[in-house]
């Protein structure tokens, strides 16, 4: 009898147990350290009112990014649109699903190197991230002037190196990504020569790619990361000043100034635009220069992904 009263009281003490909670879905996110790919990093700090946890990792450039992709280690990746491309035209099961920034890019020079367009690149070292949407717009522009790559003595640089060197004047010009080229103009060691956005490319969108297996096979868990992925965006663009708090304290640690960081979003807002249609004409121009090396540029209807991004868009009443 005193054992079932036991077992009584331990069944009635049960019901005032909380039910334990399944832990929340991680998703596993590549980004790299640049102020305008800052949004894609601030998921992490609103994950936990999404209902997920977010393990992000930090890498040097986009085409680690998608390495990581294709070895399994990542599920989401940011990464200037070549990048993306260049995978997916070398048949990785990868999908762009949204974007996050829109320009990013100035070509710069020393103040005494003469350079006042891009056709005055010619017989003069220019400094450029080796698969980068810089990159693209480098040739496109060059392209444009009737430049080919024989025409120009190319340094490829990592995007920090790319300052060091302008700043040394080893090179004449670079092609330069933001904050470092606002950095350069504002310690006065670069001039702007132009914001290459003149060419078929027009101003390039960075975008957010999916492995296919975690949007085909993680259907509601994609669907909920790209919810917080508007719900991060939708804050640094409605609220500036949370953005800048972000870039310069804690992504960028002090070393980027409130200036700085507002020049350099002045040439790369952040944005939730993506279209089919620019990444197809990004692909022609790569197709055309040769950069990325691809073994058959896949068509941008094909694996441009965009209905995740407009229920977010809905949901949260973003344009």
């Amino acid at each position: 009898m005193l054992q079932r009263l036991r077992l009584a009281a331990l069944a009635a003490a049960s019901l005032f147990v909380p039910s334990v909670v399944s832990a929340q879905e991680v998703v596993r996110v590549g980004n790299l350290k640049l102020a305008h790919f800052a949004g894609v990093s601030y998921i992490k700090e609103i994950a936990n009112s999404c209902g997920l946890t977010v393990d992000l990792k930090i890498f040097a450039k986009g085409p680690d990014i998608m390495q990581a992709m294709l070895a399994g280690e990542l599920d989401v990746g940011a990464t200037a649109s070549e990048a993306a491309i260049s995978a997916r035209g070398n048949g990785a099961p990868v999908y762009i699903v949204g974007g996050f920034a829109k320009g990013g890019a100035r070509l710069l020079a020393t103040p005494d190197s003469g350079i006042k367009s891009a056709a005055d690149l010619k017989g003069k070292k220019v400094g450029v991230t080796r698969g980068s949407i810089q990159e693209v717009l480098l040739g496109a522009e060059m392209a444009k002037h009737g430049l080919k790559a024989k025409d120009v003595n190319l340094i490829y640089l990592g995007y920090p190196d790319l300052n060091q060197a302008l700043l040394q004047k080893q090179v004449d010009a670079i092609m330069q990504t933001e904050p470092q080229s606002a950095q350069a103009i504002a310690r006065g060691f670069g001039v702007e020569v132009i914001k290459p956005y003149d060419t078929p490319v027009g101003t390039p969108i960075r975008t957010l790619v999916m492995t296919e297996k975690f949007y085909k096979d993680h259907s509601k868990v994609a669907a909920k990361f790209m919810e917080c992925f508007v719900k991060a965006q939708k804050t640094f663009i409605d609220d500036p000043k949370t953005a800048e708090t972000f870039v310069t304290q804690d992504v960028f640690k002090g070393q980027v100034t409130g200036a700085e960081f507002q020049e350099a979003l002045a040439n790369s807002p952040y944005t939730l635009e993506m279209s089919a249609d620019h990444i197809q004409k990004t692909t022609d121009v790569m197709a055309e220069h040769g950069i990325g090396k691809m073994s058959k540029p896949a068509k941008a209807a094909e694996w441009v992904k965009l209905d995740l991004l407009e229920a977010a868009k809905a949901s949260a009443g973003a344009k």
